[in-house]
């Protein structure tokens, strides 16, 4: 067997400056986040990226090297990495993520990332279901029952009516599975958890958040700077999911993007491409950053099964 390719290495004045730069970048991207929280306020908008995704500022804020990368003792010892999970040192001090023990543990979880990535990618962008899937999750609800605690941009039987004017072309399951009952069967696909990697595609913007989700599954394989790239465009995209949907978002300061008209509709289909091509991107990155297993992209297109849910580590 050709020998293993010796890591890149960094030294320790390298990697402190690339670990402060990273801790400051998430500092300032959950700034809002954990204001509000020390008021113990909420924000129906931005709280759903820590809510929905399960991961803390003091995650975000951790900067992984990626695979392959080994990190020089400084003069106070070894890199911190030396004593987090995944993470081996050799000789010299130097630590470095020990690839096979993640996969040995994550590897399920990987392949499956990895076929949802690329069969995704390998999709043209769809662009006709309007944001719909938020409208479809209050149909016919009554009032008090809707998931986030702002009025409707239309009231009730407005939004309703806009439902019933337009097909549901939703192809995202963890969208679809909190439509209302009276929208589950407007949807033009009945969507399952078992069919999620033959249905998604990149001009969803569900989709595309989820990469953030993706990459924190995907832990350490992933260098800080994809990790919260993927942040950054998911909480980019949040908002115009939430100016597309039938909420009155006017208390953040936010304009709705009315999608019942055609100007709104036109808005929201040329953010649906411009996300679309931008999340491809990180999509890729994501891809080499699963390294040997996505080698073979064919035969992790048809990967089926569910990965397992987030954890806090």
């Amino acid at each position: 067997m050709p020998a293993a390719p010796t890591p890149t290495a960094l030294d320790a004045a390298a990697w402190s400056t690339y670990a402060a730069a990273h801790a400051e970048r998430a500092d300032a991207l959950t700034a809002g986040h954990r204001a509000r929280r020390s008021r113990h306020e909420k924000h129906a908008v931005e709280d759903f990226l820590f809510e929905y995704y399960p991961a803390t500022p003091a995650q975000l804020r951790r900067w992984h090297p990626g695979a392959g990368v080994a990190l020089a003792p400084g003069d106070d010892g070894p890199a911190p990495h030396a004593a987090w999970r995944w993470y081996r040192t050799d000789d010299a001090g130097a630590a470095t993520l020990d690839v096979d023990a993640f996969l040995a543990a994550r590897g399920d979880t990987v392949r499956f990332v990895a076929g949802l990535l690329g069969a995704t990618a390998s999709r043209p962008a769809a662009t006709g279901c309007f944001g719909l899937h938020e409208w479809a999750m209050v149909y016919r609800e009554r009032e008090g029952e809707h998931r986030h605690p702002l009025p409707l941009r239309l009231g009730g039987a407005g939004t309703d009516a806009v439902v019933e004017a337009h097909r549901i072309r939703c192809t995202h399951f963890d969208a679809f599975r909190f439509f209302t009952p009276d929208a589950v069967g407007r949807n033009t696909v009945a969507l399952t958890r078992e069919t999620q990697t033959a249905t998604e595609q990149p001009g969803c913007l569900h989709a595309n958040m989820d990469l953030y989700k993706w990459a924190l599954k995907l832990g350490p394989l992933v260098p800080g700077d994809l990790l919260l790239d993927s942040f950054e465009l998911a909480r980019e995209i949040r908002t115009t999911d939430m100016r597309a949907s039938p909420y009155d978002v006017s208390s953040y300061g936010l304009p709705p993007i009315a999608i019942e008209t055609p100007a709104g509709k036109a808005e929201y289909v040329q953010r649906q491409r411009d996300y679309a091509e931008r999340s491809n991107a990180l999509r890729e990155r994501l891809l080499v950053a699963c390294g040997a297993l996505v080698r073979d992209r064919g035969a992790l297109v048809g990967t089926r099964g569910a990965a397992p849910p987030l954890r806090r580590s």
